[in-house]
C-alpha cells in the first residue's frame, strides 16, 4: 500500500522504452514493405508504358519483322528512360495480324516482361527479385498495304 500523499509514477518508469524496443522492429519491418510496394508499382507502371510504346510502334510497321524490331526497341528505350534496370527483359510480337487480308480488321499484341532486382533491399520476407509482366494490343491499319 502506498503512504497518503505518495506518487505510484515511479512504477511506470523505463515502460516507454521498453515498448519502443519492442516496437521498432516492426515499425522497421512496415517501412521496408511500403518501399517494396513502391518500387513493384513503379516498375509495374514503367513495363504498362513499354508494353504500350511497343505495340504502337509494332502497329506502324510494314511487315512482321520491322514490327518485332520496332517494338523491341521501343520497349527497351522506354524502360531506360524511365531508369528501370532489370535482369531480364523479354519482348514478344504477336503480328499474326500482317497476314489477315487488306480491308480486314487486325491486331498487333505485345508483350513485355522484366525481372525486376530487389535483392539490395534486403526486407525479410521479400524475393530477390520479381518478374512482372504487360501486355497490350494495337490495331493495324485496315486500309494500309501489310
Amino acid at each position: 500500500m502506498t503512504p497518503a500523499g505518495a506518487s505510484s509514477r515511479g512504477r511506470d518508469t523505463g515502460s516507454i522504452t521498453l515498448e519502443l524496443t519492442i516496437l521498432t522492429p516492426a515499425i522497421l519491418l512496415l517501412l521496408g514493405l511500403v518501399v517494396v510496394a513502391g518500387r513493384i508499382e513503379i516498375a509495374n507502371q514503367a513495363i504498362d508504358g513499354a508494353s504500350q510504346a511497343a505495340a504502337r510502334e509494332a502497329s506502324l510497321a510494314r511487315t512482321p519483322q520491322a514490327a518485332r524490331t520496332a517494338a523491341t526497341r521501343a520497349a527497351t528505350e522506354n524502360l531506360a528512360a524511365h531508369n528501370l534496370h532489370c535482369t531480364g527483359v523479354t519482348v514478344s510480337v504477336d503480328t499474326t495480324g500482317f497476314a489477315v487480308a487488306v480491308g480486314t480488321p487486325a491486331q498487333v499484341t505485345t508483350r513485355v516482361t522484366c525481372t525486376l532486382d530487389l535483392g539490395d533491399l534486403s526486407v525479410p520476407g521479400v524475393p530477390g527479385s520479381r518478374s512482372l509482366t504487360s501486355q497490350s494490343v494495337s490495331v493495324l491499319d485496315t486500309y494500309r498495304a501489310r
